[in-house]
């Protein structure tokens, strides 16, 4: 591993333990994580789902439209390598869509159709508790290397280790209850994304692209933007000329 390599990697675990600070936003926290995945596993795409009151798991991030939408599809239908990953709380690797009609026999055709070949996911657990599981889906037919596998993981222990550390100090029902109104939150980031994705013409990856840019040049919380956009209060044209300015 070359030495700027080490040197993200260690910037990543910094940035994932980093929760003790005023403003936390779980929704963010958890969108970041899942870009770090993302970069991690180069060429795969990664989402999150985090459980409800009920045990119930919601999507809160994803890295790619498609990834988001067959996440939603995997929830709805209750049945997926996430959902059992999150109820085993153990890993689930190497999951080829091809050989696992038996297993996920309503998830694999969407799995096929959308373009992936290979399935993994990774637990966000602390000991017994587990707050969810991460998705890893690749359009290749590659494994996950042992490396890889443990890096995933190590970040996905990292981020859980300090959502929980947190909340440590209050009331055990405020993390649930904050994960509770990011679900909420994130609605409003998706409408948001469909509104640029309308005025601009452009793809619903394009559109949170230029949310999460202005929402880092002008130092707003993603969420913030979102309800900007919705409310008419934040122009598409202002978005665009910040992501032209910052590149």
């Amino acid at each position: 591993m070359d030495d700027s390599r080490e040197e993200w990697l260690a910037e990543t675990f910094v940035e994932l333990a980093d929760t003790l600070v005023a403003d936390f936003d779980v929704v963010e926290f958890l969108g970041m994580l899942v870009a770090r995945c993302a970069v991690l596993l180069d060429g795969s795409e990664v989402g999150l789902a985090v459980a409800n009151r009920q045990g119930r798991l919601r999507v809160l991030a994803s890295s790619s439209e498609r990834m988001r939408i067959l996440e939603l599809l995997e929830v709805q239908n209750e049945e997926g390598p996430c959902r059992d990953c999150y109820r085993s709380g153990e890993q689930m690797l190497n999951q080829r869509v091809d050989q696992v009609g038996t297993l996920w026999p309503q998830f694999a055709p969407m799995a096929r159709d959308a373009g992936f070949k290979m399935l993994h996911a990774v637990p966000m657990r602390l000991r017994g508790q587990s707050i969810g599981a991460i998705n890893i889906f690749d359009p290749r037919l590659r494994e996950l290397s042992v490396h890889d596998a443990k890096m995933t993981q190590a970040f996905a222990d990292v981020a859980t280790i300090g959502i929980l550390q947190e909340r440590s100090s209050k009331d055990q029902m405020v993390l649930t209850t904050q994960l509770a109104r990011a679900l909420d939150t994130r609605v409003a980031i998706e409408q948001a994304k469909g509104v640029l994705s309308e005025r601009l013409k452009v793809s619903m990856d394009e559109s949170f692209n230029l949310l999460r840019n202005h929402a880092r040049s002008n130092n707003l919380r993603l969420t913030d933007v979102a309800l900007g956009v919705t409310g008419g209060q934040i122009e598409a044209s202002t978005l665009v000329r910040d992501y032209r300015f910052s590149h």
